[in-house]
C-alpha cells in the first residue's frame, strides 16, 4: 500500500518543504530553481476547484446527503490603504517573490509552521499579484481548507482564509487499496475513473475531524456527470464530491415542444459540454449570470435577463393572459434557451467554429471569433414577423423576433426560433462562411425550407413522422400554421411539387412560396429514412448511430458545405445524394431518390435558376 509520503514524492504536492529549502538557500538562483521546479511540476489549480464547487447545484446530486460538499467557514477582509498589511518582498523573481512573501504572511497571520501552508496557484493582472493556497499537514494538502490574499505594490490588500484547527489528524498512510477506492467511487457515482492522476489529501469535516482521502475523478459522458470524489483512505467510505459540472436550469418550452401553447416547464442542465464546453453562461473569460453566454445574449431593449435566483437559475414564468411585455423575462429566457439548444446538437452534427458557427470563444479550434447571436426579443420596431441577420463569420448573427397581432409573442414559438436561428446555420455553411451564397430567389427560397424542417426536426418525437404544421401559435391557425399547407407525404394534404416553381416568384408570399416547395421535399425525404431505418429519440445528443432522424440530420448539414453558391434545387439534391456517398458510402441512395422523386426531382426533373421546371418522377435503375 502507497504511503502518503510517497504519493507527495511522486505528486511533488509538498510546497512547504520547498519554499524553507529555497528560504535557506544560499543564493537567489538556487532559491528561485527550487521553488521553479516544484511550480512546474504542479498540474492542479484548486481556485478552479473551489468555484465549481461552491457553484454546484445539488438537482443532479446523488441521494445520499451525507456526500454533500462542505467547506469551512471563510473569514475575509479587505483593507482600507491606511490599515493595508506591508510585506517584505525578497529581491528575486518577481513571481516567486510574491508566492514566498504570501506564504510567510499566512504563516504569520494564522500562525503555523512551514509545513502547514503549501502554494496552490496564482498569476498577476492589472498590477495586482493573486495567490492562492491551502493548509497541509506534514506537505499533505488540503482539499477544501484554502486560503487567497490580493497583493499591490508590496501591500496585501485582502485575504481570506477557511483554514481550520483540527485536535488531531488520521494515520497518513492508507489503509484502504487505490483500487477499491475507485471501484467504490465508480459504484456510487454512477460512472468509470477517467484516468487523471489520484491524490491523496486531508479532507476537513464538518464535526471540525478531519479525514485522509483519495480525491478520485469520475466521470459519465453520456449522463453528462463529472464528480471529484473524496473517498476515506481508511474506511473506503465515500465522504463528499466536488462536482465540476456548472448546473443550470430554466423554466422555458422544451425544444421538442413548438410553442407556449403546450406549456413551459423546468429544465436542467440542457446544455451539451461536447458543444459547450463551459456551459451555456461563460464566454471564454467571464461567468455571465445573465441571458448571456459564449453563443447567445438575449435581450430586450438592450437588456438581459439576471439569473432569478443562485447557480445559473432562470425561472420566469409566462403570463398568456396578460400583454406580452408583462412577461420579458420569460421571454428572454426562452429565446436563450432554444438557440443554445439548436447550437449545441447542430455542433454535434457538423456546424462546428472551423464550419464558421456562432461563438464567442471558440476554443483553438478554428474559424473567427466574438460573433455569438445578438437575440432582441418583442422588439417593437415591427410587427408579425421575425428575422435573423447573418454576416460572415466573425460577426454577430441578430435575431430578432416581434409580437404577432398584438398579443403573441414569436419567441415563445420553438418553431420561429428554431427557423430563425437555422437561416445563419444554412447561410454560413454555404459558401464558407461568407454569408453571401443564398441570396438570388430560389436559394434564398430553399433558406426559408431548410429553416421549416429543422424546426420541425426538433418536434418529432418518434417514429411516426406526423404532418407538421409551422408557427401555429403566432398565427393563430391550427390548420396550416403560417404556411399555406401542413408539411406531408400525402399529396391530397400537400400538393406542391418541383413544377410549382414556374408559378411561385416569392420567397415569401401570401400564396404559397418557394420554400414551401423545397421544405415538403426534406419532410418526404425524413419521412422516408425514419420509415426504412427507424427513429432515435435521442437524436439531439447522439450523432452517432444510423437510426433515420439522425442520417437525415448529418445529409441535412454535409450537404450545406458540399453544394455550390447560390445553388438551385438540382443542385441542392444532387448535394444530398453526395453526401450520403461520402458519409454513409451511398447506403441511402435509393431512399433518397425516390423520396426527391414523389416530389417531381426525380433523374429525369429538369431545370435551372428560371423557368422552366419540369418534374421528373423517375429514379436510377437499381432502385
Amino acid at each position: 500500500m502507497p504511503s502518503a509520503a510517497h504519493f507527495n514524492e511522486q505528486q511533488h504536492w509538498n510546497y512547504g518543504d520547498d519554499v524553507a529549502a529555497s528560504l535557506e538557500a544560499s543564493s537567489v538562483n538556487d532559491a528561485a530553481a527550487s521553488v521553479a521546479h516544484f511550480v512546474e511540476q504542479q498540474n492542479w489549480d484548486y481556485g478552479d476547484d473551489t468555484v465549481a464547487s461552491l457553484e454546484a447545484s445539488s438537482d443532479n446530486d446523488v441521494a445520499d446527503g451525507s456526500m454533500e460538499y462542505f467547506h469551512p467557514d471563510v473569514q475575509f477582509t479587505t483593507y482600507d490603504q491606511e490599515q493595508e498589511p506591508f510585506i517584505r518582498l525578497d529581491s528575486i523573481a518577481d513571481d516567486l517573490n510574491h508566492r514566498i512573501s504570501a506564504l510567510r504572511f499566512v504563516q504569520n497571520s494564522l500562525k503555523l509552521e512551514p509545513h502547514q501552508v503549501t502554494y496552490q496557484s496564482g498569476y498577476m493582472r492589472d498590477d495586482v499579484h493573486y495567490v492562492y493556497v491551502a493548509q497541509a499537514y506534514n506537505g499533505v494538502p488540503f482539499v477544501n481548507a484554502v486560503a487567497n490574499l490580493a497583493i499591490q505594490d508590496g501591500r496585501v490588500v485582502s485575504f481570506g482564509s477557511s483554514f481550520v484547527k483540527p485536535g488531531s489528524y488520521p494515520a497518513s498512510t492508507p489503509t484502504v487499496t487505490l483500487s477499491s477506492a475507485i471501484a467504490n467511487a465508480e459504484q456510487q457515482l454512477a460512472g468509470k475513473y477517467n484516468n487523471h492522476p489520484v491524490g491523496i489529501k486531508y479532507l476537513a469535516r464538518p464535526d471540525n475531524g478531519v479525514a485522509l482521502i483519495y480525491a478520485i475523478q469520475i466521470q459519465n459522458e453520456e449522463a453528462n456527470t463529472w464528480f471529484e470524489a473524496h473517498v476515506d483512505a481508511h474506511s473506503g467510505i465515500l465522504l463528499s464530491k466536488v462536482n465540476y459540472v456548472a448546473q443550470s436550469s430554466y423554466t422555458a418550452v422544451p425544444i421538442y415542444r413548438q410553442s407556449i401553447l403546450e406549456s413551459a416547464r423546468r429544465i436542467d442542465n440542457p446544455q451539451i459540454y461536447e458543444a459547450s464546453p463551459l456551459g451555456w453562461h461563460h464566454d471564454g473569460k467571464y461567468t455571465r449570470r445573465t441571458t448571456q453566454g459564449n453563443n447567445v445574449m438575449s435581450r430586450h431593449d438592450g437588456r438581459t435577463t439576471k439569473h432569478s435566483s443562485w447557480g445559473q437559475k432562470y425561472h420566469y414564468h409566462y403570463d398568456m393572459t396578460q400583454a406580452p411585455n408583462k412577461s420579458i423575462d420569460a421571454s428572454r429566457v426562452n429565446a436563450f434557451y432554444v438557440m443554445n439548444v439548436v447550437h449545441d446538437f447542430t455542433h454535434l452534427y457538423g456546424f462546428t467554429e472551423e464550419a464558421y458557427n456562432f461563438q464567442h470563444y471558440n476554443f483553438g479550434l478554428g474559424g473567427k471569433e466574438l460573433d455569438p447571436v445578438l437575440v432582441d426579443v418583442q422588439d417593437p420596431s415591427r410587427v408579425n414577423n421575425a428575422f435573423f441577420a447573418t454576416p460572415p463569420d466573425g460577426q454577430s448573427g441578430r435575431a430578432r423576433f416581434h409580437i404577432f397581432y398584438e398579443w403573441y409573442d414569436s419567441a415563445m414559438d420553438n418553431s420561429v426560433v428554431v427557423h430563425e436561428y437555422t437561416h445563419g446555420i444554412t447561410n454560413r455553411m454555404t459558401g464558407g462562411g461568407t454569408a453571401n451564397c443564398l441570396q438570388t430567389v430560389q436559394a434564398r427560397g430553399m433558406g426559408e425550407g431548410w429553416s421549416d424542417a429543422m424546426a420541425e426536426w426538433t418536434e418529432q418525437k418518434g417514429p411516426t413522422i406526423n404532418d407538421f404544421i409551422l408557427g401555429v401559435y403566432v398565427v393563430g391557425n391550427y390548420e396550416r400554421g403560417i404556411r399555406h399547407y401542413p408539411y406531408s407525404v400525402d399529396r391530397r394534404v400537400n400538393p406542391l411539387l418541383y413544377s410549382h416553381l414556374n408559378k411561385l416568384k416569392e420567397v415569401h408570399a401570401n400564396y404559397p412560396a418557394i420554400g414551401e416547395v423545397w421544405a415538403n421535399m426534406l419532410h418526404q425525404v425524413h419521412v422516408s429514412l425514419v420509415q426504412r431505418h427507424g427513429f432515435s429519440p435521442n437524436a439531439r445528443h447522439n450523432p452517432y448511430t444510423l437510426h433515420g432522424n439522425v442520417v437525415f440530420l448529418h445529409l441535412f448539414l454535409d450537404a450545406l458545405a458540399l453544394q455550390p453558391c447560390n445553388p438551385t434545387f438540382l443542385h441542392a439534391r444532387d448535394a444530398w445524394l453526395r453526401a450520403d456517398r461520402n458519409r454513409y458510402r451511398g447506403r441511402h441512395r435509393c431512399v433518397l431518390w425516390r423520396a426527391f422523386a414523389a416530389r417531381g426531382l426525380g433523374i429525369d426533373a429538369r431545370g435551372g435558376v428560371n423557368p422552366p421546371f419540369r418534374d421528373g418522377f423517375k429514379v436510377p435503375k437499381g432502385c
